[in-house]
């Protein structure tokens, strides 16, 4: 009799307990599934709902690590188009190579680089842009390039890239990819595996916007470079081109792609 006396609403110090309970059951709730979230959100805007998913523990949205929000969200921030880039003026090509000549040691006296980094020499001006502006950007990330192009305006890098692009560029055999001997991934790619055929945009028979030549590169570049794109360490294709193409290859048919274009 005494117990029913003690837990009824009817007794006031119960309903008191049970109302701090619950207020503070719901204090919890707002501070852990609300406040706490929203405070380590990307975006002060992040809706209600989201911050409740987040504390809950649903899987967010991918992010690449060490990225800002917009470097995370899309893979460049250059507008990749045939008409992106103009005919390199006279004056356009000089300065470029003025500016070339902080480049040298690495990328060579006339963009032909000894020390297995990329040869810049007849390389696409528009591929040469896209990477220095993903470079500057955050998109592409390296402890060396990103310093040097930090103070370089866009125009710098159009002139810099029109410069490469006017330079003969060496050791590349006018080989048809159709010939014998070409790899089959660079011929045809591997439709049942969704991988294309590299030939068809890295070919200097290919005109693509922004797509480099591959042919003559140093070996352990390509080799590294399509590791990179395979384990998501590079980020910069846009719509995920390269990252598709090599997600499914073996360490034995990248390394058979990085020696067939560096022969060439």
């Amino acid at each position: 009799m005494s117990d029913e006396k003690t837990f009824t609403f009817r007794n006031r110090w119960f309903t008191i307990s049970v109302g701090i309970l619950v207020l503070v059951a719901l204090l919890a709730a707002l501070v852990g599934f609300v406040w706490v979230p929203q405070a380590h959100a990307r975006s002060v805007a992040a809706s209600l709902w989201e911050a409740i998913c987040r504390a809950a523990g649903a899987p967010a949205p991918f992010q690449t690590a060490g990225l800002p929000a917009e470097q995370q969200k899309f893979p460049t921030s250059v507008i990749v188009n045939a008409q992106m880039m103009n005919v390199g003026s006279g004056g356009s090509v000089g300065h470029g190579a003025t500016l070339a000549m902080a480049c040298t040691m690495c990328h060579g006296a006339r963009g032909t680089s000894p020390a297995g980094t990329p040869h810049l020499a007849g390389q696409p001006a528009s591929a040469t842009y896209k990477q220095l502006r993903d470079y500057a950007s955050g998109h592409r990330l390296s402890a060396i390039m990103q310093p040097l192009v930090a103070n370089l305006s866009d125009q710098d890098m159009r002139d810099l890239a029109a410069y490469y692009a006017s330079l003969e560029r060496e050791r590349i055999a006018d080989i048809a990819p159709s010939a014998e001997g070409t790899p089959r991934l660079v011929r045809n790619g591997d439709p049942m595996r969704s991988v294309g055929a590299c030939s068809s945009c890295h070919s200097p028979h290919a005109v693509r916007p922004a797509t480099p030549v591959l042919e003559g590169l140093s070996e352990t570049y390509l080799r590294d470079q399509m590791h990179a794109f395979r384990a998501g360490r590079r980020t910069n294709d846009i719509n995920r081109q390269m990252r598709n193409a090599v997600h499914k290859l073996s360490d034995d048919e990248i390394a058979q792609l990085a020696r067939y274009y560096a022969a060439r």
